[in-house]
């Protein structure tokens, strides 16, 4: 495979509602676009999940771009590469920047899969048709209003319900959805917002037989969660402390969780992605996977991962149209009683419309081979 072009789409899209975590509120999302042509002009797409601000993780957008025009898009054009799990290996060399990593890799998975008619999800070794998805919910300015949205999801079938929680909108907000649902399938995501000082607190949410709690702890850390779970029945998810196959490893050996939560930029791509999935699954921990607020080609990647055997856990990957008055692909993305139907079209299964796409860019940076640099890590 010779990419002899990289574009860098840089959008802004509005979504819908206000998403509301322990990190703070968001609606305006940053959102770069990968696009990798080959000597023919076709193209392959990946999407950059940072956020504006580093507050998520170390990684934001101004950053990951600066890393994927300056080290990454070039070190691509630079190389001929015969299959994607190589992209890994040439990035190697430079520490962190996942997110920038994983969508110039995404961008060369769906090129691949093109260029031998396949689709992304068979390309990764992929067998399901369709895949079961969970909804996740923000926090609202009341639990009143979230009553009304959690009402709304389950009513439209998604599989899985998860709501962001943080310290004083915990225990009694959760009490409450399981008074008036019953027993759905429920789970609670605290985006590292407690503390062991937080225990009485985090025992008490044992009472409402959660699916999991996510990441109640700091993110990158392994041996508090351990403590945690040894002393609380409800499972512990990792999110944020799981940014590397290493990072699995050392939570699975260390017992710091019973269920990981796979992002396909967190942890650096698609060929990471794969590896996390094999370690947990000879160790007996299911997966799913998690939503970044991502547009059509983002989501289309994570409906490929999740097609692998052990993403057994309905994931975050909701219609399109629960974030997006409209969505940069065609189709876009459908949910329907909680399963997304796989595409059997090439690739990551849709088309990236670029007509819709001009109404949010900002700006595109094309890089080239006379973009390439004079850098011994080039070679």
């Amino acid at each position: 495979m010779k990419i002899t072009e990289i574009r860098l789409h840089q959008l802004s899209m509005k979504m819908k509602t206000p998403f509301t975590t322990s990190f703070g509120t968001q609606q305006d999302r940053f959102i770069t676009i990968v696009e990798a042509i080959d000597e023919t002009g076709r193209s392959g797409f990946g999407e950059c999940v940072s956020g504006e601000d580093p507050l998520y993780s170390e990684e934001f957008m101004d950053a990951s771009i600066i890393a994927m025009k300056k080290y990454f898009a070039p070190m691509i054009i630079h190389n001929e590469i015969d299959h994607p799990d190589e992209v890994w290996e040439l990035f190697k060399p430079f520490k962190k920047n996942n997110m920038a990593k994983a969508a110039i890799e995404g961008a060369v998975w769906d090129l691949y899969a093109k260029q031998n008619d396949m689709t992304l999800a068979e390309a990764i070794g992929g067998q399901k048709t369709q895949v079961e998805v969970g909804i996740s919910l923000g926090l609202e300015e009341t639990d009143e209003l979230l009553l009304e949205k959690v009402k709304e999801k389950v009513d439209e079938g998604y599989k899985r319900i998860k709501v962001k929680i943080k310290p004083g909108r915990d225990v009694d907000m959760i009490r409450r959805i399981r008074d008036r649902f019953g027993d759905i399938p429920l789970m609670a995501d605290a985006n590292s917002a407690y503390t062991l000082d937080d225990i009485e607190t985090l025992k008490a949410l044992d009472a409402f037989d959660l699916m999991m709690i996510e990441q109640p702890l700091a993110a990158g850390d392994l041996i508090d969660h351990a403590k945690l779970q040894k002393q609380i029945s409800t499972p512990v998810c990792l999110d944020e402390s799981i940014d590397s196959y290493q990072a699995a490893l050392g939570a699975i050996e260390l017992g710091s969780c019973r269920i990981i939560n796979v992002k396909v930029g967190r942890v650096g791509g698609i060929t990471q992605s794969i590896k996390i999935h094999d370690l947990a699954q000879k160790h007996d921990i299911p997966l799913w996977c998690g939503g970044m607020l991502e547009a059509g080609v983002g989501r289309l990647h994570n409906i490929a991962i999740t097609t692998l055997g052990n993403f057994t856990l309905p994931g975050d990957t909701a219609s399109s149209s629960r974030y997006w008055y409209e969505d940069i692909i065609t189709p876009e993305v459908v949910a329907k009683d909680g399963v997304v139907q796989v595409s059997s079209a090439p690739g990551i299964g849709a088309e990236v419309d670029f007509d819709k796409m001009q109404q949010y860019l900002k700006q595109t940076d094309v890089i080239t081979e006379a973009d390439v640099p004079d850098m011994n890590f080039y070679n």
